[in-house]
């Protein structure tokens, strides 16, 4: 497969840039920056905390954007609990937020002396003014920047008025207030900016590049000698941008927790103490949520988070996961084999979505009916990789509309075109050759009873069991009742037409 990803190439690029990114161009990265005849790569590593705490406290005079909202007024608390005595807390709203009077109130009786104004931030002639009619006995020495908004959406809808609403209030905010303040005497530029910015998921395009926008904008404050510290945070538990639309849940499910306000504020004091430019906080369970990047340019992101034999993103994950299924699958017929892999893609697809019961996933019905989005079908992209070691298509549930049909492309990448037909979501066996009793009753006891009665088949299955004639004698309603007190066990019989020799007792007549 020819190499695709992101370089980031210098200015001017030297032989020995060239021969550098050639010789890097067949391992498993994807991100690239080439410098001075050296390749870079991103990795997340785990930092620990500052052996010995800073007696310093932050000074004496603040300003934080978005203060009014909830991210704004954690911080507002910490900065006053850190030793901050004069606030200026700045939003869109300013005093006509809901809660600003009694965040305010609060901060006051904590000893504090707190102003809260309505400033547009991304307006540079608003943020200028709030500036300049800053107190000369209070001296700005903190700048927390906690704005910002979301506009999701697939990259092809991600139009350049979508952009402008989440860079607005985020990028060119944090670069007005770069430019204003780069002659104060800054203690502390801190920016927030996101785990997004870090792992770049699908659907958030804007709002991943906004915040990376902020990191960049950190290592340029340190690069001219100046302070800036960009917090890539995860997901913070109660009101917020990220909290509408099942947002907690979705990504729990991926291994991203939610974590408590006032906790995860408290990790600050050690990103201050440890004068980092760029760090991440968040509480993830690491092993899920690498499932959810294998294949993805961010897989080697983790690489030195995970334990060896967790490395699922590395190409000997994919290889052993290969080589588990055709070992476990290759010994059954071919009908059986096939059903397999239609079990796990149901599976995977039940996981997905949250759904407790597969029972809930037709093999027949198409994604798009079940409530697939760009962000789910990635998601199923990814897992079914990692299960399979296969490296599947980007555009897996639009080439492959159904359960079935994605179980078609699996089978036919691990097996070959082997024995066996999928047709119209449905598996077709032909003659059965291949599958004996046992492995087709096995079969047959799987598929819910809902499945077969819209695919229309219960009334074969009574006919084979040659009971058509006495539901036909009896009210309309009757069928429905008999056959939805058969168990699976009593529905094989009746298509067998035969009971067990283990078990002699009658099918349920009516």
């Amino acid at each position: 497969m020819p190499w695709s990803g992101v370089v980031d190439l210098p200015r001017e690029v030297g032989h020995a840039d060239l021969a550098a990114l050639a010789g890097a161009l067949g391992d498993d990265e994807s991100e690239l920056a080439v410098r001075g005849g050296a390749v870079f790569c991103r990795r997340l590593t785990r930092v620990a905390a500052p052996a010995h705490r800073t007696s310093q406290p932050l000074e004496r005079s603040a300003l934080v954007t978005g203060g009014t909202g909830a991210l704004g007024a954690e911080v507002a608390r910490w900065l006053v609990a850190r030793g901050a005595r004069h606030l200026v807390l700045a939003s869109r709203r300013g005093p006509a937020a809901p809660g600003a009077a009694e965040l305010a109130a609060e901060l006051a009786e904590r000893g504090a002396s707190v102003s809260v104004v309505a400033c547009d931030v991304a307006d540079r002639a608003q943020l200028a003014e709030l500036l300049d009619s800053w107190p000369a006995e209070h001296p700005l020495t903190t700048v927390v920047h906690t704005a910002g908004v979301l506009d999701d959406g697939v990259i092809d809808r991600l139009t350049p008025e979508r952009f402008e609403r989440v860079f607005r209030p985020k990028v060119a905010a944090a670069w007005h207030l770069h430019e204003l303040t780069k002659d104060h005497d800054l203690v502390d530029f801190v920016l927030f900016s996101s785990f997004v910015g870090t792992v770049g998921p699908a659907g958030q395009a804007n709002y991943a590049a906004a915040n990376s926008s902020l990191d960049a904008l950190a290592a340029h404050r340190r690069a001219l000698g100046l302070s800036g510290t960009s917090i890539a945070w995860g997901l913070w538990q109660g009101p917020g941008i990220a909290d509408r639309d099942g947002v907690e849940r979705q990504l729990a499910a991926r291994g991203l927790r939610a974590m408590d306000p006032r906790r995860a504020i408290q990790v600050m004091d050690q990103v201050i103490d440890r004068d980092e430019t760029a760090v991440v906080v968040v509480d993830v369970d690491w092993s899920s949520f690498a499932t959810e990047l294998v294949g993805t340019r961010s897989a080697p992101l983790l690489a030195e988070l995970l334990p060896a034999e967790e490395t699922a993103p590395g190409r000997s994950a994919r290889a052993a996961a290969d080589t588990d299924v055709r070992e476990r699958l290759a010994g059954l017929p071919a009908t059986e084999r096939a059903y397999s892999l239609t079990e796990l893609v149901r599976t995977t697809v039940a996981a997905v979505l949250g759904y407790t019961d597969i029972g809930s996933v037709e093999s027949g019905r198409s994604f798009q009916e079940i409530g697939f989005d760009s962000l789910t079908a990635l998601r199923l992209r990814n897992r079914l990789g990692a299960a399979t070691g296969l490296q599947l298509p980007a555009t897996l549930v639009f080439d492959y509309p159904t359960p079935a049909s994605v179980a078609e492309l699996v089978h036919s990448e691990l097996f070959g075109e082997d024995t066996g037909t999928y047709e119209s979501g449905t598996y077709e066996s032909g003659t059965g050759e291949g599958v004996d009793d046992a492995g087709l009753k096995r079969i047959i006891d799987r598929i819910p009873l809902a499945s077969l009665r819209r695919a229309g088949l219960v009334g074969a299955l009574l006919e084979l069991a040659d009971t058509a004639p006495v539901v036909e004698q009896v009210d309309s309603a009757a069928p429905t009742s008999a056959i939805d007190s058969m168990d699976m066990a009593d529905l094989i019989r009746a298509a067998y037409g035969r009971t067990d020799a283990s078990d002699q007792s009658e099918g349920p007549t009516s």
